[in-house]
């Protein structure tokens, strides 16, 4: 185990998109910037975990440096954060077979995830990969010893099962790994489509339409929004059950502005949705329009994106050395000569 003056913080995210979009932005990516501050924060673009279902090589390499400088262009610094490429760190694939080795067939066919995503693929046509994509993800947690780890309602089973194998390795091996716990982040609602606000906003199962992507151009951008399913009525009102587009509406534009539902209610009542709407597009608009250009401005120079990640792998390798070296003495393995 280790002393550390700031708890560790490790999250990841895929580079399958060629953007980012809004709920990503608010979910998680937004938060990892808060989380500099008093952590000690690892963030990885997870290459290994985007081939767990079909990909092209050359689009893989673009959109991981596409989804590095967008976390550099959010607020992400390479001085307080570490930041890097999953695949850049060999310790990730070697510590998930000796994690995969502990794990049972039923407890990993046990995991939500993998059953809806092979549903949609055809469970004949699911990867070995995707099946074992928890696993992996708990060697990404555990290599860096991290004390937390932000997580969605759709990641916390993902989380027990690190936890579980954790236990578990300690437990036959001695204690090695540090048990993370789950960082709820507060006030962060889910993000809905805005074509089909009963659906959660993905770039897997929502159309372009109903996606708000942060690298996309203000024309776009307001036009989604204009053109965004509201409900009968004109009251600008947050209602669940009976305005599930407008209140995905307020809840961005709370979201970004820091304004409560309330004090936004109040704001248009009388108004309609026609100002309320174009109010919105034009707060995402000034939201994304520097995160863009920043990230351009990075992509513009890949060799020094590419130093970045470097330094950001070697930082990450160091952490990962040193777990990987007790792992492999307290599991059995001569070590190298």
């Amino acid at each position: 185990m280790r002393a550390m003056a700031s708890p560790r913080v490790l999250s990841g995210i895929q580079p399958t998109a060629d953007s980012f979009h809004l709920g990503n932005y608010l979910g998680a990516v937004r938060q990892y910037v808060a989380l500099q501050e008093g952590h000690d924060a690892f963030y990885c673009v997870v290459d290994l975990h985007a081939i767990t279902v079909d990909y092209q090589p050359e689009a893989l390499r673009r959109r991981s440096r596409v989804a590095a400088a967008q976390l550099f262009a959010v607020g992400l610094d390479p001085e307080r954060s570490t930041v890097f490429l999953q695949s850049h760190v060999r310790e990730h694939t070697e510590l998930a077979w000796i994690l995969i080795c502990l794990t049972g067939m039923g407890e990993a066919g046990r995991m939500t995830q993998f059953k809806d995503k092979s549903a949609k693929f055809g469970e004949s046509s699911a990867s070995v990969g995707l099946f074992t994509y928890p696993i992996l993800q708990a060697a990404d947690i555990l290599l860096y010893q991290a004390n937390k780890v932000p997580v969605g309602a759709d990641q916390k089973q993902h989380l027990e099962l690190t936890r579980d194998l954790a236990q578990r390795f300690n437990h036959r091996f001695g204690e090695t790994f540090t048990l993370p716990e789950p960082h709820i982040v507060k006030g962060v609602e889910k993000i809905t489509d805005l074509q089909d606000p009963t659906s959660k906003m993905s770039k897997s199962s929502s159309s372009p339409a109903g996606i708000l992507d942060l690298l996309e151009q203000p024309g776009p951008l307001r036009k989604k929004i204009m053109r965004a399913v509201t409900d009968t009525g004109s009251e600008v009102l947050a209602d669940e059950e009976n305005k599930p587009g407008v209140t995905n509406l307020l809840r961005i534009q709370s979201a970004l502005s820091g304004t409560p539902i309330p004090e936004l209610e109040a704001r248009y009542a009388g108004q309609g949705y026609g100002t309320f709407k174009k109010d919105v597009a034009e707060l995402v608009v000034d939201t994304f329009t520097p995160i863009r250009e920043r990230t351009e401005k990075l992509l513009a120079d890949e060799a020094e994106l590419d130093r970045m990640l470097a330094v950001g792998a070697a930082r990450a390798r160091a952490v990962a050395a040193e777990t990987m070296a007790k792992v492999r003495d307290r599991a059995g393995f001569l070590p190298a000569v």
